[in-house]
């Protein structure tokens, strides 16, 4: 199995594999950018030369990072279960709307704010309600000859280089607000993506795929070690390739690019709030320990920071209503 992380080690960051409990740095000057730029095909080439032949580091001697600074995050909302459960819970209306079977719907969020397993994620300014979401997320590869525009489904499966868990936290109380001014997410999700621990390549999934390209993976979630949620990655509507060729249409997907396949069922506490018809179990706090994973993945684990003391709302200023602009005479 490859597996393609980014950690620091005596005081420096590298990047490179995973292998048997030890990391393999790739040479200097390279890293997973490099990695996603050169295809799936010339990575495994390289890791083959690289696990033969670099210096061992014991796993357990590093601190694992993000396995990558993503180009772009888009994030699907691609479980139906979730969908039904988490409207319950923002809208206070039961069911799915029409709309969401129609295409599959994302979001862009924040690629400055990814963040590794194992670190402390602070509680936002203003936020009571502060949730997780168990996903998985796709990493886009250069396929020779594509530009990542206009894919068929077909095509963008070869451009899935890889994959990795993600935690999508989410503030749910700024999220509600802002999402009814019909835009959004947007403080509600800004602060904190968590990817790791590692990329698992794609190759290692491609016997593993059903009949119509969904994989039936377990994913999972504990809090301070209580479970709380359990899905399979197949129960999406929709397969990761589907995904990738649906965020391609008229635009383009690209090395480094990100794709989450939104929350599985259960997965969220949002989701458990709409079906209990209250916070339970209850938000996260300070010290609480979420640990999330996914089958042929791995695990990562977070814990909650404290909540940063600021002003979050900044109320519009009032203006007379149908105002009507100055006449301008020429030469005035």
């Amino acid at each position: 199995m490859v597996k393609i992380a980014r950690w620091n080690h005596d005081g420096g960051t590298q990047s490179g594999f995973v292998d048997n409990g030890n990391c393999y740095a790739l040479p200097a000057g390279q890293g997973v950018q490099s990695l996603l730029d050169a295809g799936l095909d010339e990575t495994l080439d390289l890791a083959r030369k690289v696990t033969g032949s670099a210096t061992p580091v014991p796993l357990a001697d590093v601190h694992l990072l993000a396995p990558l600074v993503p180009a772009t995050i888009r994030d699907f909302v691609a479980f139906e279960e979730h969908v039904e459960g988490v409207r319950k819970s923002i809208d206070g209306v039961a069911g799915v709307v029409p709309e969401w079977y129609e295409a599959p719907t994302f979001y862009f969020t924040n690629p400055h704010t990814v963040t590794g397993t194992g670190e402390v994620i602070g509680i936002p300014a203003g936020c009571e309600d502060l949730d997780f979401e168990t996903e998985v997320a796709a990493v886009v590869g250069r396929v020779p000859g594509s530009d990542g525009r206009n894919l068929t489904a077909d095509e963008a499966h070869r451009h899935i280089f890889g994959y990795t868990v993600l935690n999508d936290w989410s503030a749910r109380d700024l999220q509600r607000r802002e999402m009814k001014v019909s835009l959004g997410p947007c403080k509600g999700k800004d602060f904190a993506n968590t990817l790791g621990p590692w990329i698992v390549t794609a190759d290692e999934f491609e016997a593993l795929h059903d009949a119509e390209g969904f994989l039936p993976i377990s994913m999972s979630v504990e809090v301070n070690g209580e479970a709380i949620g359990q899905d399979l990655l197949s129960n999406m509507g929709w397969p990761f390739a589907e995904l990738v060729a649906y965020a391609s249409q008229d635009s383009v997907v690209r090395p480094g690019d990100v794709l989450g396949s939104g929350t599985c069922g259960s997965g969220c506490l949002a989701e458990l709030w709409g079906r209990n018809g209250s916070k339970t179990p209850p938000p996260l706090k300070t010290g609480d320990v979420i640990r999330m994973t996914v089958e042929g993945i791995g695990t990562i684990e977070n814990s909650v920071g404290e909540r940063r003391e600021a002003v979050t709302r900044v109320p519009a200023r009032s203006r007379p209503r149908n105002r009507v602009a100055p006449v301008v005479t020429a030469g005035t």
